[in-house]
């Protein structure tokens, strides 16, 4: 038995403490098919206390006893409800202006009771994400660690859970070049459980994984669904998975082998597209675990320097968006969300820019039902260390969350699988394996990446390059993307994932004066004027529709924001650039309806 005296030596001196917790990885492999699933809220008010020095994992804060203070013969230096109470979901850097640059760990903590409603049930903690390292311990064992700050994890407690539970959750938002994002960005790192924390119950046997798609064969008529179970119970039911559109008139049925199933099926569904975002109601049931989608049917293609929508030409209309709200923080609601759309939409966009990580699983949701396509994005950002393996697995990883939190929202067309890195050959091999790893999982989408200059040779290996240029703003002379466009010939649709110029709401003066919004606005008609008749770009998603939180911008114009927005942090307060983009799109979506196909 370790005495007090070798455990206060040990959580003091030793700097291996994280070795006890690197085990039990939670990954794409436990993640549990979510939309529409019944779910227990863990949502509401936790114990939360900052821990800057890593006090509770040294120590091991959750294996001390549960006592009243007043029963313990010893000091402590945390009582798992002596915090503050917090509200989840949150950031705590807008709930605790106190901490509102705090990087470190920070423990949540509260009751949970438990009964089980059936036999053999099984039950998953899921937590909609937090940023960024998470370790999870119940009744005072720890249970795994998860990393990545933006995608969704689900870990199993069934056999450790108790009629009255305590469960801890340590989350550390530290900055390092070996994770995803590094340290250096350009957006607010904030911290905490600031998405949806929910307990799934399911039976023994239940449907993990769904993924339900139009072949990409141009037939428009060929409906494929690939479904993975869990079986804890083997040999106790038939081995079949049903999956059914009833409005398609289809009802299939599949056996299970080695845990999953296939369907290929014929059917005439109405495609879905900004125009029409037609959804189908489909119903999975495997044993006693039944789980339905709503599930659009479109195919997205390049063909050339063309980008193909259901077989007919497609030019994206769109911008780029933070998950940053002034209140907020990282946090969002649908409220919100939608309004951002609403927000897109009067712009004239047809696709948005879900920039710089994996935004809130409603915004596909949503855009699903509104029929807006979405560019959805790893923080593969700046720098990064390529070469690093673990670093390329925690990528990958992030890249599969997200693939199979999103794969059955027709809107996302793009996996981005980064943004503005420089060209080296580990991260040429580091991005192509990503590309690959994309294209593996999901053979229905286009997967692109934002790159900072068109001899990129990430460009090569990409079904669609982004550009983030900013002539006009970075780089003052116009003639050098005059340039470029004209002499360069990339085979391949071309979007400009990023441009524009900053000012600050309100701020007026003449057209040469950095941070007006007249210098703002003439940089948007420049590039329009400039980009507009090039046959090989396909979109345009300026930087960006909000002003967001960014500490490395500090002059007396930006004051700890990126002032880029073509509205104001206060998501109300247009500048002049709104309307010069409006204009374009309405004059872009004037000219597409009256073309001919043929054209």
């Amino acid at each position: 038995m370790i005495t007090i005296n070798e455990k206060i030596v040990t959580h003091i001196h030793s700097e291996s403490y994280l070795q006890q917790y690197a085990m039990a990885r939670i990954d794409h492999q436990s993640l549990v098919f979510r939309t529409n699933r019944p779910a227990e809220s863990l949502n509401g008010y936790w114990y939360f206390t900052v821990d800057p020095y890593d006090t509770g994992l040294r120590a091991n804060w959750p294996q001390e006893r549960d006592q009243a203070y007043w029963q313990k013969d010893t000091p402590w230096d945390y009582g798992w409800d002596e915090g503050d109470l917090t509200p989840v979901p949150s950031c705590w850097n807008t709930v605790h202006p106190e901490y509102y640059y705090y990087e470190g760990s920070a423990w949540y903590a509260r009751r949970v009771s438990y009964r089980p409603q059936r036999p053999g049930e099984r039950v998953f903690l899921r937590i909609g994400a937090a940023n960024y390292d998470t370790k999870i311990f119940l009744n005072g064992v720890y249970l795994g660690r998860h990393q990545g700050g933006s995608t969704p994890f689900c870990l199993e407690l069934t056999a450790h859970l108790k009629e009255d539970n305590l469960l801890q959750i340590c989350v550390n938002n530290e900055r390092s070049i070996q994770r995803l994002p590094g340290r250096n960005t350009d957006w607010f790192n904030y911290g905490g459980l600031y998405r949806d924390v929910e307990l799934l119950r399911l039976p023994p046997n239940f449907i993990q994984q769904v993924a339900i798609y139009l072949v990409p064969d141009g037939s428009f008529s060929t409906i494929k669904a690939e479904v993975e179970v869990n079986q804890a119970m083997q040999g106790v039911a038939e081995e079949i998975v049903t999956l059914s559109i009833p409005e398609l008139n289809i009802s299939v049925k599949s056996p299970v082998i080695e845990g999953r199933a296939e369907f290929t099926v014929e059917g005439q569904p109405e495609l879905w597209s900004p125009e029409n975002p037609k959804l189908y109601q489909c119903v999975i049931t495997y044993q006693e675990d039944t789980i339905q989608d709503r599930v659009g049917f479109r195919q997205i293609e390049t063909r050339g320097t063309e980008l193909l929508l259901n077989g007919k030409p497609l030019f994206l209309r769109g911008i780029s968006v933070h998950e940053d709200d002034w209140e907020l923080g990282k946090a969002t609601t649908e409220e919100r969300i939608r309004q951002m759309f609403a927000d897109a939409l009067e712009l004239g966009c047809n696709y948005v820019r879900l920039a710089h990580y994996p935004h809130s699983e409603l915004a596909a949701q949503i855009a699903d039902e509104l029929g807006i396509l979405l560019w959805e994005e790893l923080p593969v950002y700046w720098t990064v260390d390529f070469a690093n393996p673990e670093t390329y697995q925690d990528a990958e990883n992030q890249l599969l969350e997200l693939i199979k939190r999103d794969f059955n929202r027709a809107s996302v067309i793009i996996w981005s699988i980064g943004n503005e890195n420089a060209d080296t050959e580990d991260r040429f091999q580091f991005m192509s394996n990503l590309f690959r790893a994309a294209k593996k999982q999901d053979p229905a989408r286009l997967v692109a990446a934002a790159c900072i200059v068109e001899q990129d040779r990430l460009a090569q290996v990409l079904d669609v390059i982004g550009i983030n240029e900013y002539y006009g703003w970075y780089n003052p002379d116009y003639a050098g993307l005059v340039k470029l466009l004209k002499e360069w010939r990339p085979g391949k649709p071309v979007v400009i994932s990023e441009t524009g110029a900053g000012a600050l709401a309100g701020y007026h003066g003449p057209v040469t004066e950095m941070f007006t919004e007249e210098y703002m606005a003439r940089v948007y008609q420049q590039q329009i004027e400039i980009t507009r008749n090039i046959d090989y770009i396909r979109g345009f998603s300026p930087w960006i529709l909000y002003d967001f939180r960014s500490p490395r911008r500090q002059n007396r114009f930006q004051q700890g924001y990126n002032r880029k927005g073509l509205i104001a942090e206060d998501k109300r307060t247009r500048k002049l650039a709104f309307g010069v983009l409006q204009e374009y799109y309405r004059r872009r979506a004037a000219e597409g309806l009256s073309r001919s196909p043929a054209d």
